[in-house]
């Protein structure tokens, strides 16, 4: 479905939860957030059957994040069910890479094509200051058995902030070349002020080629990451609100005081 700047809207991403096993320091604060109760927390049964509304508009690619995804109860199951829907094309997942040592198979069998993972330092005591509460080995073996499962490419988000050691992303460079992963910086960005930039190594915040609305945990169709605007699906139904999701998609971003990254997804 075309939006009214000709922009082919085929990419839906899908925050499964807002809950997440790290805190980092650039998305949540150390107290950590107040969750969304259980039951504002959109059913499997409610994600798929907006998923089949999505594919009648165009959409051919899913995008499941959190929160970190990995987290959330039956995640395996869900990209089972949503792989299959006649029409989609590629399921993908964005991760903190420290669960998936474990799902990292199940997810691939399950019909999985690939995944991003969160990657923003190669020094074990700065990834454990940034999250709080992560420990840097648990991603290189989720990075291992990503590449192992068959989910190819393997990219690396990396958020790239203001007072970035540059040996330390060098270091990182030479590490996903060397190891055969897609290396993308993704300057830090502030919903509230509106500061966002183009992913360099990917096309994310390009206004002028976005494809992609967004569906949170608790059910809000969103057409843009920097815009306030939102329509919830419990209320108007999902075809009417992808249908006015992608009908007040904005030219370009701009600013999304009442947003926050863990409770949209990124």
């Amino acid at each position: 479905m075309l939006d009214k700047y000709n922009r082919n809207i085929s990419y839906l991403r899908i925050s499964v939860t807002d809950r997440c096993n790290l805190r980092c320091t650039y998305c949540m604060p150390e107290e950590g957030i107040d969750l969304m109760a259980h039951e504002d927390v959109l059913s499997f049964e409610q994600i798929v059957s907006f998923v089949e509304e999505a594919v009648k508009t165009g959409i051919t690619k899913v995008r499941l994040t959190g929160g970190e995804p990995l987290v959330r109860k039956g995640i395996v199951d869900l990209v089972k069910i949503i792989a299959e829907i006649s029409g989609i094309e590629e399921i993908a997942m964005t991760t903190n890479g420290i669960l998936l040592d474990k799902f990292a198979k199940q997810l691939a069998e399950a019909g999985l094509c690939r995944v991003n993972i969160s990657l923003d330092t190669m020094n074990p005591k700065r990834y454990k200051e940034l999250t709080r509460l992560g420990n840097i080995e648990d991603v290189f073996k989720g990075i291992k058995a990503a590449q192992e499962a068959g989910l190819h490419p393997v990219k690396i988000n990396c958020v790239r902030m203001p007072n970035a050691d540059l040996d330390d992303l060098e270091h990182l460079h030479k590490y996903c070349k060397q190891n055969n992963l897609e290396l993308r910086f993704i300057k830090q960005m502030d919903l509230a002020s509106g500061e966002f930039s183009i992913v360099e190594g990917g096309k994310g915040g390009n206004c002028v080629e976005c494809n992609r609305i967004r569906l949170t945990a608790n059910g809000k169709v969103k057409p843009c990451l920097f815009n306030a605007s939102e329509f919830d699906i419990n209320e108007l139904g999902n075809k009417k609100a992808i249908d006015k999701s992608i009908n007040h998609k904005p030219k370009a971003g701009t600013k999304n005081k009442d947003g926050s990254f863990y409770g949209i997804g990124g």
